[in-house]
């Protein structure tokens, strides 16, 4: 089973690491680590630095867990959502993890656009963790 995770390094991030852990501890799987920036003027060297830093780590963590894991930063000029879904897809992934923002309750009900877009579109079942 392949579990891909919309990661970003965030305060949120640890939650989605953890709960990866135990849905391919538990099933045998492996992890997929996504990270997406949009890439062109919009995208700074130092967030390509970071984010390839923060994937280490999520990576680093898997390893010492014995789970196999690999990571992805998708720098293909589409919005995260987007990015996030296609490679889900094309990596046969039968889950998807994603972070969602505490906000208002009527920001609750929406989501952001990112993971709103990933819950409506993806092509298998959507975990959220706030």
């Amino acid at each position: 089973m392949k579990i891909a995770i919309g990661y970003r390094g965030t305060n949120v991030g640890y939650d989605l690491i953890r709960l990866a852990e135990k849905h391919a501890q538990a099933f045998h799987g492996e992890v997929i680590i996504i990270t997406s920036l949009p890439g062109g003027e919009k995208t700074t060297r130092e967030q390509v630095l970071e984010a390839e830093q923060n994937l280490d780590n999520a990576k680093a963590f898997f390893d010492e867990k014995s789970i196999p894991a690999s990571t992805h930063l998708l720098v293909r000029g589409n919005a995260a959502g987007e990015d996030i879904v296609r490679f889900a897809r094309e990596q046969d992934a039968a889950e998807i993890i994603i972070g969602v923002k505490s906000r208002s309750k009527l920001g609750k009900l929406i989501f952001g656009s990112t993971a709103q877009y990933v819950i409506l579109q993806a092509h298998c079942p959507v975990m959220t963790v706030k």
